[in-house]
């Protein structure tokens, strides 16, 4: 990691552990859902560290990110993408969302190793051009089995996919999409107890 990009990493962090301070102090102003959507909700350094590993790993892979949100995890996934002479593209509902990671990629020098896009992730998912090495799925929880779905058939062998929240917050919609990953061909996954839990698996 270059002074850059341990320079954004940290003020994310900063941000992460005002979050954190705020919601022991009380509920949050303006509701929980209007928090929701202000709130980074990052997956954590040990995560961010563990999919950089990953992907660093490949060799010029082709990295999709499902759910940039305001891009944390992007900062990681771009860095190995440029470590690995690859490219990052990252998918968001939200402009605003989108436009801040595009900020902070800027900050961090990575954001020519990066495509934002903005939309609706089946859709896009859908129009890519290109097969993919390496998968984060951080998106709404009810869309992880419709992307598995729709991402699947442009997964190149040897392709990683890292699933977010499997343990925390879990629920209904976890559990079908670990039940359809590990039932894809070819397919060979594990749940890891790293950050808020995370299904890593590998196309052979």
């Amino acid at each position: 990691m270059d002074e850059r990009v341990t320079a954004v990493l940290e003020s994310y962090h900063e941000r992460i552990r005002e979050e954190h301070e705020g919601r022991r102090e009380g509920p949050p102003p303006g509701g929980a859902e209007d928090w929701r959507d202000r709130a980074l909700l990052a997956v954590g350094r040990e995560t961010g560290q563990l999919i950089n590993i990953l992907a660093r790993s490949l060799k010029a892979p082709k990295i999709l990110e499902l759910g940039t949100s305001y891009g944390y995890s992007g900062i990681w996934l771009a860095e190995a993408a440029r470590a690995t002479s690859g490219r990052l593209t990252t998918i968001e509902l939200q402009s605003y969302k989108s436009a801040y990671a595009r900020e902070m990629s800027i900050k961090a020098g990575l954001a020519d190793h990066v495509d934002f896009k903005v939309g609706d992730a089946l859709n896009m998912i859908a129009e890519l051009p290109f097969k993919l090495d390496f998968v984060l799925v951080d998106i709404w929880k009810d869309l992880y089995a419709p992307c598995l779905d729709a991402f699947y058939p442009k997964l190149n062998p040897g392709a990683m996919i890292v699933a977010d929240n499997m343990i925390f917050p879990g629920g209904e919609n976890l559990v079908r999409y670990a039940k359809a990953v590990r039932a894809k061909p070819k397919m060979t996954s594990v749940l890891v107890p790293v950050g808020s839990g995370l299904e890593i698996s590998r196309f052979d």
